[in-house]
């Protein structure tokens, strides 16, 4: 697929379902671009929506299904938009440290791919506000899901949740407790974790609806003009205007 150079094209991208409740348009948003006046689109769509259906249906979905709605902060970010937050200190890392994390659509220096979303969690909110922690959400997720790394902030207890085609499974956190909470190598890193987060919804059993199936080449996003998702209108057929 071409890259996108109309807005047209724009607008079928954003329309590109990733999984039951997520739609490319839903990570597209950069406060750095809208306030700079640039534009936040990847270069390569195609690469983009291919690790974005992993983040949603792998991680996002999940953590809907069990705590309601989250909010999307910060997801896809272009080369260009992340490289402007860097030189200008607008807390995004050097561009090479971002491909396959804020960056979809370019592998790592090993070829890797990945995707990094900054997410709040409501519930969670919540939750904190009533004496909770967030290592317990650190905790339930490093127990259920296949994530990559986690890193918590202050502010609303946001974290960066990121998925990755060779995980690392550590998370990190600037709220307190600051620091590496675990990753590999760590004594606390293996087993069970449930003491850390009593009272947390359980898994649901059968997620398989949140996955979609692999699109044909000849289906490429880009070539679905007036279709609602990758799936057409055929609802039965789905598994974030």
């Amino acid at each position: 697929m071409s890259g996108i150079l109309s807005y047209r094209k724009l607008e079928d991208l954003g329309r590109v379902r990733l999984s039951t409740n997520f739609f490319v348009r839903d990570f597209l948003h950069s406060e750095i671009a809208a306030w700079n006046g640039m534009q936040n689109v990847p270069d390569n769509p195609d690469a983009m929506v291919e690790v974005g259906r992993k983040l949603s249906a792998e991680l996002l979905e999940p953590l809907q299904a069990c705590f309601g709605r989250i909010h999307i902060r910060s997801a896809y970010r272009s080369p260009t938009v992340n490289e402007f937050g860097n030189k200008n200190g607008l807390n995004c890392t050097a561009n090479e440290a971002n491909n396959a994390a804020h960056i979809w659509d370019y592998p790592d220096k090993d070829g890797k791919r990945g995707a990094t979303a900054c997410i709040v969690i409501p519930w969670l909110v919540d939750r904190i506000e009533q004496g909770g922690r967030w290592t317990e959400m650190a905790w339930w997720i490093h127990d259920h899901l296949p994530y990559s790394s986690l890193y918590f902030f202050p502010t609303l207890f946001a974290f960066n949740i990121s998925w990755h085609e060779q995980p690392k499974r550590r998370i990190d956190s600037y709220a307190a407790p600051k620091g590496c909470l675990t990753r590999l190598g760590m004594p606390n890193h293996t087993g069970s974790h449930q003491q850390e987060y009593l009272g947390y919804p359980e898994l649901p059993v059968a997620l398989s609806s949140a996955l979609l199936p692999a699109v044909p080449s000849s289906q490429s996003p880009m070539n679905l003009r007036g279709r609602t998702s990758i799936q057409g209108r055929n609802a039965s057929a789905a598994t974030s205007d």
